[in-house]
């Protein structure tokens, strides 16, 4: 073997070592003088070989380096501890700068120091992208410690907090000292600790990668805020776990508002409905007063026609009380309904008929200077609504139109049967089909377009402050929408204004009420059915016992509750129980009632009220119980007896 000819593995080994071009590897000799040179140093450098070769490797260090003796000082390292690593600044031919990583190990033979073999990489993309990932870093901690409205901070895997910013500190009260290393847990209340709400929010993190919520969390000092959280879970690049990121915000002020407001709302929706009727409260004491005078006065003349023999006056002076007293009723059942706190309740209704209904009430709403006329159509088509909300609607559409009339006019309450093909529908937000208009137009003032625009818009009232809540005509919309249809309005300024609220039709049958017991002959008691009377009204209670006992009934009496039941509990036959609501004595008269068939399971009960049916005696009735609200007709009282007795 001719020992100057190179081995077949080092042929290989210089081969691979001028392949590489990403790394700059070259030898030098023992006082650091280039002595070869490959392809990637001449890249990364920007010399070629002949350039450098026999020159100090000294060549491609700063100024600053070669001035402190970094290239000797590399030397001296890399022949006492093995080798020598750094990064740094180095210098290409063209005299710009690249970060450096640089690897220097000592090469020997037999023991003595032969060169060194030089490996540099050109760092400088990967050390700009760290440094701008630092920068960054620091950055966007500056800002989490700068931000004081919300309490940001890092958690551990299983919970402890890693660091925290100063809106922790002013949310929390804890400085950063005090709580690094603590467990989150402890800003929880002791409810929530105890049903593990700490625990399920690190594992809804953990599984679902956010958890968000809203609660009650405790400061420092053991007060209660309103907080809203979120935890984010961290992760590395591999998908492990590396902790959570928590935000918390103080919403106590918030919260507070939202409650406030929703007691608010609740407050003026009824205060809408109380505004309503105290439209009314005026109007109606004089016409009260109206009617009682009629009633008096015609009682008064009656009795002194009866003592003067003048008896065949009577039927006058008792037709005009009997006709005062029903006014009286009508318009004293018609304003509890209106009163009434409900829910929607939709039935089939003859809109044609409820408006007829509501003429009196209506007029006596508006007052005389204001002319109330009816365009309704004769074969009006049923429509399916809540009637008292539907009359709701129409008395606060007229209190408006008089409020806009202040000089008087004319309002006009119409209704109008309207098909309505696809087209047509879809411009109205309504679906295709048929519809029921009831429509108040005025002769009032006009809405300005700005006006109109917001007009269905709760709170948004041009009322004068304490007038109005704003309120009407966003019910009206809200109950218009709840029973599938929509209102619509037309106004200008000077032109007057026109609503029409459209509501689909509905094809039952409308309900009936029960047929009044028309005049004629009373029906008689058989022997011995007895009716006790519990009122604490004498005048009640005189009138019902003697068209009880002229029809044959024995008549029992009592002013109140406990005296009732008395009777109840000894051993007179009683086949009905009559009474008021309303008692002295600590027993109303559901609570009589219910006591009564403790003694008389099965007892017949017909309550008397002058309250709304529901507001008396509650929603549910047992069976064999009914009720009658006053006032009555005494004819009316006794079908009604006669037919509960007998099992109706």
């Amino acid at each position: 073997m001719n020992p100057a000819r190179p081995s077949l593995a080092s042929d290989s080994y210089e081969l691979l070592i001028q392949g590489v071009v990403d790394y700059a590897i070259y030898m030098l000799d023992p006082t650091g003088v280039v002595v070869s040179w490959n392809p990637g140093a001449e890249r990364i450098k920007g010399y070629a070989a002949e350039e450098v070769i026999g020159t100090s490797f000294s060549r491609f260090y700063t100024e600053e380096d070669r001035a402190v003796g970094m290239p000797d000082r590399a030397l001296r390292t890399a022949v006492e501890e093995g080798r020598f690593t750094a990064e740094a600044w180095r210098i290409r031919k063209d005299g710009s700068r690249f970060w450096a990583m640089v690897v220097i190990d000592p090469i020997r033979r037999g023991g003595a120091l032969i060169g060194f073999a030089k490996v540099t990489r050109d760092m400088t993309e990967q050390r700009a992208a760290q440094m701008e990932a630092l920068e960054t870093e620091r950055r966007f901690r500056l800002l989490v410690q700068g931000v004081h409205d919300y309490a940001i901070y890092m958690l551990g895997p299983e919970g402890q907090v890693t660091n925290w910013n100063t809106g922790a500190e002013r949310i929390k009260g804890y400085a950063a000292g005090e709580i690094v290393g603590q467990h989150f847990s402890r800003f929880y209340t002791e409810e929530d600790a105890a049903a593990g709400v700490p625990h399920r929010a690190l594992e809804t993190a953990r599984r679902e990668g956010r958890y968000e919520a809203e609660g009650w969390r405790r400061r420092k000092d053991g007060t209660r805020f309103w907080a809203g959280v979120v935890i984010d879970a961290i992760r590395d690049e591999a998908g492990e776990l590396i902790g959570f990121a928590k935000v918390t915000r103080d919403l106590t002020e918030r919260r507070e508002t939202q409650i406030q407001l929703e007691q608010s709302r609740e407050q003026l929706f009824q205060a809408q409905k109380m505004e309503a009727l105290g439209q009314l409260t005026g109007g109606l004491a004089h016409d009260f007063n109206n009617m009682l005078a009629g009633i008096s006065g015609s009682l008064e003349l009656l009795r002194t026609r009866i003592a003067e023999g003048r008896v065949g006056e009577a039927d006058r002076y008792i037709a005009a009380a009997l006709g005062a007293s029903s006014r009286a009723a009508a318009l004293t059942h018609r304003l509890l309904a209106f009163a009434r706190r409900q829910t929607l309740d939709p039935k089939p209704t003859d809109a044609h008929r409820l408006i007829e209904d509501m003429g009196e009430l209506v007029q006596r709403t508006v007052g005389p200077a204001i002319e109330v006329r009816k365009a309704l159509q004769p074969d009006l088509w049923v429509t399916l609504c809540d009637p008292n909300q539907l009359e709701n609607a129409l008395l606060n559409l007229c209190i408006n139109a008089r409020d806009a009339m202040p000089e008087g006019g004319t309002l006009t309450v119409g209704t109008e049967n309207l098909s309505l093909a696809v087209e047509a529908a879809q411009a109205r937000g309504l679906l295709p089909g048929d519809y029921v208009s009831v429509n108040v137009s005025d002769t009032g003032v006009g809405m300005a377009p700005e006006v109109l625009e917001r007009a269905f818009d709760p709170f948004f009232t041009t009322k004068p402050l304490g007038q109005g809540t704003g309120l009407g005509l966003s019910m009206v919309y809200g109950f218009a929408r709840q029973s599938g249809g929509q209102v619509r309005i037309r106004s200008a300024p000077g032109e007057g204004t026109a609503i029409t609220i459209q509501l689909p039709r509905h094809l039952a049958a409308l309900e009936t009420d029960e047929a009044a017991a028309g005049p004629g002959e009373s029906p008689r008691a058989r022997a011995g059915e007895t009716v006790l009377i519990v009122d604490d009204e004498e005048t009640v209670r005189m009138l019902v016992a003697e068209v009880l006992q002229d029809l044959g009934y024995t008549a029992l009496e009592a002013a109140d509750g406990p005296s009732g039941l008395e009777i109840l509990r000894s051993s007179r036959r009683i086949d009905l129980l009559v009474t008021d609501v309303g008692l002295p004595g600590g027993l109303n008269g559901r609570q009589l009632a219910d006591a009564a068939r403790t003694v008389r399971p099965g007892l017949r009960v017909l309550f008397i009220t002058g309250y709304a049916e529901t507001a008396a005696v509650g929603d549910r009735l047992d069976p064999g119980m009914h009720v009658m609200t006053k006032p009555f007709g005494m004819e009316a009282l006794a079908t009604r007896i006669k037919a509960i007795i007998a099992g109706g």
